[in-house]
């Protein structure tokens, strides 16, 4: 009996840690994606745009390297894609730490599983990349 108690707490304990990996994943996100947007509005939200012309939104933000740059010199743009980065590896983070619990619990199929998916998902992720 005490070996299912245990076991359920160390459960709930994993579950309640990957609910708090993903509050916290966009709670940080959001306030990223906030902090850029009021840097951004404070350098250019006095222009005045010219709806007569229609000009695509500029392809400078597409990389890590990139937004890591326009991070370092606080490009507006560039942190609010930074924390679009974060909400999109938040869900990531989370198929990770499944598998940590998934090995911490033994349960070696679900395991084996949950590292195939994340597989697909990184491949896919390096594959849009051009990596």
């Amino acid at each position: 009996m005490t070996g299912t108690m245990k076991k359920f707490r160390h459960d709930r304990d994993i579950q309640v840690t990957i609910g708090n990996l993903l509050r916290s994943g966009v709670v940080l996100a959001f306030v990223i994606v906030l902090a850029g947007a009021i840097v951004y509005l404070v350098r250019h939200g006095g222009q005045i745009p010219e709806y007569q012309v229609f000009r695509g939104g500029s392809g400078s933000y597409h990389t890590f390297s990139a937004i890591w740059e326009g991070l370092i010199t606080g490009h507006g743009r560039a942190i609010i894609q930074f924390g679009i980065v974060i909400l999109i590896l938040t869900p990531i983070a989370r198929i990770a730490f499944s598998v940590i619990g998934f090995l911490l619990e033994k349960d070696y199929l679900y395991a084996g599983i949950t590292l195939a998916v994340l597989a697909i998902i990184l491949i896919s992720l390096m594959a849009g990349m051009g990596v």
